[in-house]
């Protein structure tokens, strides 16, 4: 039987090779040795959605893509509810779909090479035409790793999120190829050739509202589409799914979150769990975001150790979210070390 997957690329054939030698591109350093590409490669694991696992069998490499549809020429094609693995193919993200009279209109990409392929004809199986906007909401692997089918052209987002995939994305491109293996195969990281530097963009017969916030990462965009009313607000708004921290700064959260209240959307999609015609998952959000910082810092406080924080009970509504346990431990180990050099006195400046 012919194999229909492409070779792996030198660096992705060799991955201790490619972590001993030196980097065009000066994200890794030429003297990094075994050790610390390994322990590297861990916490970059740690900072992606990924159960601690085993296989013995290979996942079937093609992505189920069912889209379901949200209003008149829309679709959001949903990702599942769990963490990265190598049986998912990191396909965990919600991608949504457009038609306009002009050309399809998609917002972010997926994991990979080989989703962006099957996401790319997807998309004008569904308008009848090619993609000529992909929309990127923020650096996460999951969203944006799926870009190399699309013209960079098409390739749009805020500058934040470009400089976060220019000095993260090579780091998160090796973790993904250790999550999940063979689904990653010819995946490379694609810079978007469009900065979105205005508020609003219109395609075809419809007007994107560009609202470039923070929280969930350093740059977040959330994306309103006028004509039907939809709302695409990226990982700024999770439902009945557990929220990541990795880059988070819970404050930022909340106010992002605020302004999207604000908006007069028929119907909201969130990064990761089901549309709705409510603000629920914004609520759930901000809930889970404040619970965070409530019983973390309680934890802080009470001079617990990281491992005794993890282990706090959570209330439970927070409990039936997915991944709910695994996220909350993971927000522990992002937001305890922010605590301590926020709140423990320096020996170096007693004053601080």
């Amino acid at each position: 039987m012919q194999n229909d997957n492409p070779p792996l690329s030198r660096d992705r054939q060799r991955p201790t090779q490619r972590r001993s030698e030196a980097r065009t591109n000066g994200l890794i350093d030429t003297r990094i040795d075994r050790r610390r590409a390994l322990a590297s490669a861990a916490g970059l694991a740690g900072a992606l959605s990924v159960w601690p696992m085993f296989w013995a069998d290979a996942a079937p490499l093609k992505y189920a893509l069912k889209p379901t549809k949200l209003a008149p020429g829309a679709w959001m094609i949903t990702g599942a509810d769990e963490a990265i693995t190598r049986q998912n193919g990191g396909a965990i993200a919600n991608i949504t779909i457009l038609d306009t009279k002009d050309g399809a209109v998609i917002v972010d990409t997926g994991p990979s090479r080989r989703y962006g392929m099957e996401l790319e004809k997807l998309a004008r199986e569904l308008t009848g035409k090619p993609v000529v906007r992909a929309l990127l909401t923020h650096f996460h692997p999951d969203h944006v790793f799926g870009c190399q089918p699309f013209d960079k052209n098409a390739l749009a987002a805020p500058k934040g999120v470009v400089d976060g995939l220019k000095q993260s994305g090579e780091d998160f491109a090796s973790a993904m190829y250790y999550l999940a293996g063979d689904w990653m195969r010819g995946t490379e990281v694609v810079l978007p050739g469009k900065l979105i530097e205005n508020e609003r963009e219109d395609v075809g017969e419809r007007r994107f509202r560009y609202l470039v916030l923070s929280g969930h990462t350093d740059s977040d965009l959330a994306v309103f589409e006028e004509k039907s009313g939809l709302l695409i607000a990226g990982d700024l708004a999770f439902l009945d799914r557990a929220p990541t921290t990795p880059h988070a700064d819970l404050p930022t959260w909340h106010a992002s979150i605020s302004q999207l209240s604000e908006l007069p959307f028929s119907k909201l999609i969130p990064g990761h769990g089901p549309a709705e015609t409510t603000p629920r998952a914004l609520r759930q959000t901000g809930d889970w975001l404040k619970m965070l910082d409530d019983r973390i810092s309680e934890a802080f406080e009470r001079g617990l150790s990281m491992n005794e924080a993890m282990t706090a009970p959570i209330p439970s509504w927070a409990e039936k979210l997915a991944l709910a346990r695994y996220e909350f431990e993971r927000s522990v180990m992002h937001i305890y070390p922010k605590l301590e050099a926020d709140r423990w006195p320096r020996v170096d400046h007693p004053d601080r």
